[in-house]
């Protein structure tokens, strides 16, 4: 998640090139770490497969290794950020995913999307799930937002596993140059043109969704969307709360801005939990949600396996109930 204007720097002479490429090389990938006990899905979400949490971190853990071969983070720019792109990818392509990658340019360095696309399903009805894939410069981003990254990733490996074939298209995106001002998803949405935006029924939006201090915050921006988490997250329990504290400051900005149905996850980042939210959540209050919110212990120690595990069903669960 990008820091608020006055906390961050602004992007300067960011020009979106509308030029698509596509290739990569291909990065190795781990096998799946083991599985945990898994959160247990309410009985509506049926449909949907349980998203294995030692698959998600299996993913991340591909990204600590890319973080710490190149220079520490995966930022914009930077070969961290290629070799993350490169790795995910890979994965979409061996899983029949139709992908491309979106070039842009932002404060004089290269920047990329990747977009892939399931095939099948109405095509002017596009559900999209995206999240952004780039950390800032002083560490690896595991949870910002390497968390969110990763479990839309499996979700749609999941697709793939079980050839879902909804009455919808489905589409998965991962964005660029986040922290720079949300540079890639800008440049993605602005270049979809209107007849484009149009044909998204709804993007839901996944930035940092494995805080080691978490909490459960629902996007409150369409209420169709906004019903679909918290009825995932009521069937197990968990009360949740709107969220406020990353309102504008991630991808969905963009896609609501151009009218757009939004929805998303988010656990916190450096707001502290307070005693209200940790007697209903747990943790610790007073802390931040996210104590190494951009810092260089963003790594895969910060990561709240439950959290992780329960937002990663709850992504799953959201695609195939909106996508029937």
């Amino acid at each position: 998640m990008k820091l608020p204007l006055s906390g961050r720097a602004l992007t300067a002479g960011a020009v979106a090139v509308a030029t698509l490429m596509a290739g990569g090389s291909v990065a190795g990938a781990a096998p799946a770490a083991g599985h945990p006990a898994e959160s247990t899905a309410p009985a509506s979400a049926a449909a949907a497969p349980d998203i294995p949490i030692g698959n998600v971190k299996a993913h991340l853990a591909q990204l600590q290794s890319i973080a710490t071969a190149n220079g520490g983070n995966r930022a914009h720019g930077r070969p961290g950020y290629q070799a993350s792109l490169d790795y995910l990818k890979a994965k979409l392509d061996a899983a029949g995913f139709t992908t491309t990658v979106q070039r842009f340019t932002a404060s004089g360095r290269t920047g990329y999307n990747l977009i892939a696309d399931w095939p099948g399903g109405d095509a002017n009805q596009v559900v999209m799930a995206g999240s952004h894939l780039d950390s800032v410069s002083s560490g690896p981003g595991i949870n910002d937002n390497g968390s969110g990254s990763a479990a839309v990733l499996e979700t749609a490996l999941a697709v793939a596993r079980s050839a879902h074939r909804p009455a919808k298209h489905l589409r998965f995106a991962w964005w660029g140059a986040e922290e720079l001002g949300l540079v890639g998803s800008r440049h993605y949405v602005s270049n979809l043109g209107s007849a484009g935006r149009a044909k998204i029924s709804g993007y839901l939006n996944f930035d940092m969704i494995g805080s080691p201090n978490p909490g459960y915050f629902v996007y409150d921006d369409d209420p169709t969307i906004e019903k679909t988490f918290k009825d995932y997250f009521a069937g197990l329990g968990i009360s949740t709360e709107i969220e406020t504290e990353g309102d504008g400051r991630s991808d969905h900005a963009p896609f609501k801005n151009a009218g757009v149905p939004v929805g998303g996850l988010f656990s916190g980042a450096d707001y502290r939990k307070t005693a209200a939210q940790a007697a209903k959540w747990g943790g610790t209050a007073g802390q931040p949600f996210d104590r190494c919110y951009h810092s260089s212990c963003d790594t895969t120690a910060n990561i709240d396996d439950t959290a992780l595990d329960r937002n990663s069903d709850a992504i799953a669960y959201a695609m195939w109930e909106l996508s029937q």
